[in-house]
């Protein structure tokens, strides 16, 4: 399918690795001129030549902490008017809600709310003005079905859902979408060291923990960041106009409920 965004600037949040190289990547495939963000340097510099390499389109990066005032001025100025915002950041560790203090939740809201917030701030006019725009913001299906060790990802991106319903409203006749992706057991980082908390707390080997995940879930395996990125692009290509301030969750069946 042509998703019909060749042309089109995205910047993708979080992406020299897991669920935004993945995103990256499928956008990249469309045709669109993507400008990668993270922090450390060595694999942000390797994700942005792999995926050209793949995709046979050039990729930019800039290397900033998206979760600052200045880290987000360097991505603007790097991808200035981006059409496609992917907003994304790594999760707040997991833990006992007892040992996290103010400076734990701030940081939490700080990285997982405010700063996709900012960032929609930022970038949401000019999507206006040029009446296209897509912004998709990567959370958590912990956002549908809470996890209890995972209370600050919880409370900070229920936050960010919350405020998205609003405004994805407000700006939706311009055509201007804006839509949250929950993510379950995808094979990343953030999975690893979840599960390895969890076999910590348990008292067993991490392997045991994690093929115990794995064939819990309904669909056998955990997800891939590709088929993450795939959904990703069809939620920012042209065909996605009427779909305005939803959560799709990806997380091969495990939510047990009808709605």
């Amino acid at each position: 399918m042509d998703l019909g965004i060749a042309g089109r600037r995205a910047l993708v949040c979080a992406a020299s690795k897991g669920l935004g190289r993945g995103c990256a990547q499928a956008l990249s495939a469309a045709g669109v001129g993507v400008t990668l963000v993270a922090r450390n340097e060595a694999p942000l510099r390797q994700a942005a030549a792999e995926i050209g390499g793949h995709t046979g389109h050039p990729v930019h990066w800039v290397l900033a902490d998206i979760t600052t005032a200045e880290g987000r001025a360097a991505a603007l100025a790097a991808c200035p008017d981006p059409d496609i915002l992917v907003n994304n950041a790594g999760g707040p560790p997991p833990g006992d809600f007892r040992d996290w203090d103010r400076d734990a939740w701030i940081r939490a809201l700080d990285a997982n709310m405010l700063t996709p917030i900012a960032l929609i701030k930022a970038t949401v006019d000019g999507m206006i003005g040029r009446r296209f725009g897509r912004i998709v913001n990567i959370t958590s299906a912990a956002v549908k079905a809470p996890i209890d060790i995972l209370g600050l990802s919880n409370g900070a991106r229920s936050g960010l859902t919350g405020f998205v319903a609003g405004v994805a409203r407000n700006v939706a006749r311009h055509n201007v979408t804006i839509n949250n992706l929950l993510p379950g057991p995808f094979e990343t980082d953030r999975l690893r060291s979840t599960f390895a908390v969890r076999a910590s707390a348990a008292g067993q080997p991490y392997a045991v923990v994690y093929a115990a995940g794995k064939e819990a879930n309904p669909a056998g395996r955990y997800g891939t960041p590709e088929e993450f990125g795939a959904a990703c692009a069809f939620l920012c290509s042209a065909h996605a106009g009427f779909i305005v301030g939803q959560n799709l969750l990806l997380d091969g069946g495990a939510y047990p409920g009808t709605f």
